[in-house]
């Protein structure tokens, strides 16, 4: 059974090579600055995490979603804060973002097996 924790780490990881590999500054530029905002600053790493994380549901960006789940996890950020943080995207969101609540629940379980493996 494939790995959705990997897969998507492997291809995330390939894609951004080949995109930082050419001479385009605005998007090198871009990548740094998504890189240095989410360093802890006056909110430490896990707020700016959980607040990523409810972006990206909120402007239902899978790839984003899962990229902050699987930060946020590996920052210690429980599941029911997690969830409670899902919650307020669904909230803020609508409906419209259930599709993607439901497929974060199914990431998050990834990283809770790939976790124990």
């Amino acid at each position: 059974m494939p790995n959705q924790v990997e897969e998507f780490n492997e291809y995330r990881q390939k894609m951004n090579d080949k995109i930082l590999s050419e001479d385009h500054k605005v998007i090198k530029r871009i990548f740094n600055l998504d890189t240095n905002a989410y360093k802890a600053g006056s909110l430490d790493v896990k707020t700016k995490e959980l607040l990523g994380l409810v972006s990206s549901a909120v402007l239902r960006c899978d790839d984003c979603i899962k990229y902050h789940l699987e930060t946020c996890f590996n920052e210690g950020i429980t599941k029911e804060e997690m969830m409670e943080t899902l919650s307020i995207a669904t909230l803020v969101g609508g409906t419209i973002v259930v599709p993607h609540l439901r497929r974060a629940y199914e990431f998050w379980e990834a990283l809770e097996l790939n976790a124990q493996k």
